[in-house]
């Protein structure tokens, strides 16, 4: 018995987790902006960050947390990225770190910190410690908890994203939840936002890090906003091991049925973060297949993802095919126009180098006044396929970015 379900639930649905939120007036008022998720004990752990040359000092600090293998709680904040913060700002990242610890009771070096918000500024470091200590006082293990805790992660965000899977490994019920943020300043590559993740799965550190980077490349790697990639990206992963299965510590139908639960969750994220991308009135889908590799597909769906004159025309309902074609045709990957074909849930644009008419055409804006739809170019020179997440670029995105820090 393996059947996967899913469930309503996040990041506090495994068992051998609490969280919980609190306002610390970081940036905004009214609202929490202070997150707080710790383990019953200390568990096994993973990651993955951003691969941006200018990384924040959160991520700096975790990267040599996380080689311990073990990580009992996390602090995060919305508000203040603590990133181009120089030394000052990791010496805040440490010290939020080892006064939570404090509060908590628990070994320094298994305390994680992760912040998103305005790049620039230094944390408010007593309003980010005054709001975990009242998250502390609100511990709980309810979807209530959970909720509030997404929520608090929240920037641009116009809604909290969670998501729940279960499944069986041997007669074991297994979870894997989580929660994250992001809408804008998106990219696919390695984590592209604020992800937490957790499983009562006992697995070995080894088994979680293979799961996870399993897990990303089919979901958040393969997500496209705008195209920038941030300074803080960060998914984590923790594996309490309550769930008393026989412990995964090699490759086989366990891991199997492990890491696809964990691909669910992470799918499920990355698809809201993409019909949540700041100003966004459309999700779309890119799938480039019969392309020469998959390496080559990935290049040409990631091009059209973020194109921002395919992404424009998906906002203005045009069915302006060759601004897709366009942007495959600069990909570098492997094309032949005379071979391709485009379509919008299966209507086609584009065909082996017959175009549209003006009655196809008229099919095709019926697709694009749809909240959700497909695009797919079929290069007809391969097996290779990949599929990219994203949505389109709107007025509203142009005002969100414009009056960001203002």
């Amino acid at each position: 018995m393996n059947a996967m379900k899913v469930v309503r639930g996040g990041v506090v649905s495994a068992a051998g987790f609490r969280v919980s939120a609190a306002a610390g007036a970081i940036k905004y008022e009214n609202r929490d902006d202070v997150a707080l998720l710790v383990a019953d004990e200390p568990c096994d752990a993973a990651a993955v960050f951003t691969t941006n040359k200018v990384a924040a000092a959160p991520v700096l600090y975790d990267r040599e947390i996380v080689k311990g293998g073990k990580v009992q709680a996390i602090l995060a904040n919305s508000g203040c990225a603590n990133a181009c913060t120089g030394k000052d700002g990791l010496a805040d990242a440490r010290l939020s770190a080892l006064v939570t610890a404090g509060e908590l009771g628990i070994d320094p070096s298994h305390i994680l910190v992760a912040s998103t918000g305005v790049i620039g500024r230094r944390l408010p470091l007593e309003r980010l410690l005054n709001g975990m200590r009242k998250a502390k006082a609100s511990l709980g293990r309810t979807s209530r908890h959970g909720l509030s805790a997404a929520k608090a992660v929240m920037t641009t965000d116009t809604k909290p994203k969670e998501a729940c899977v279960t499944t069986y490994i041997g007669s074991k019920k297994i979870t894997v939840g989580g929660m994250s943020k992001g809408s804008g300043m998106i990219e696919p590559n390695m984590a592209t936002m604020l992800g937490f993740i957790t499983t009562d799965c006992s697995i070995s550190p080894a088994m979680l890090r293979r799961a996870l980077k399993l897990a990303i490349a089919k979901s958040f790697n393969r997500l496209v906003v705008d195209g920038d990639e941030s300074t803080n990206d960060s998914v984590f992963l923790l594996a309490s091991g309550k769930a008393g299965n026989d412990r995964i510590v090699r490759a086989g139908k366990d891991f199997d049925v492990f890491r696809k639960s964990l691909e669910a969750v992470c799918i499920s994220l990355a698809r809201q973060m993409a019909s949540d991308g700041e100003g966004a009135t459309k999700f779309v889908t890119v799938t480039v297949k019969g392309a020469k590799s998959e390496k080559d597909a990935a290049r040409a769906a990631r091009a059209v993802a973020k194109s921002p004159l395919a992404k424009t025309s998906w906002f203005g309902k045009d069915p302006n095919w060759g601004r897709v074609l366009a942007a495959v045709g600069y990909s570098g990957a492997e094309v032949d126009d005379m071979r391709t074909e485009v379509f919008y849930d299966g209507v086609w644009a584009f065909r082996r180098g017959e175009t549209a008419d003006e009655k196809q055409l008229k099919r095709l804006e019926k697709v694009l006044e749809k909240d959700s739809f497909e695009v797919v170019v079929d290069l007809h020179l391969g097996k290779g396929e990949s599929s990219v997440y994203t949505c389109d670029f709107s007025v509203e995105y142009v005002h969100i970015n414009a009056d960001y820090t203002t």
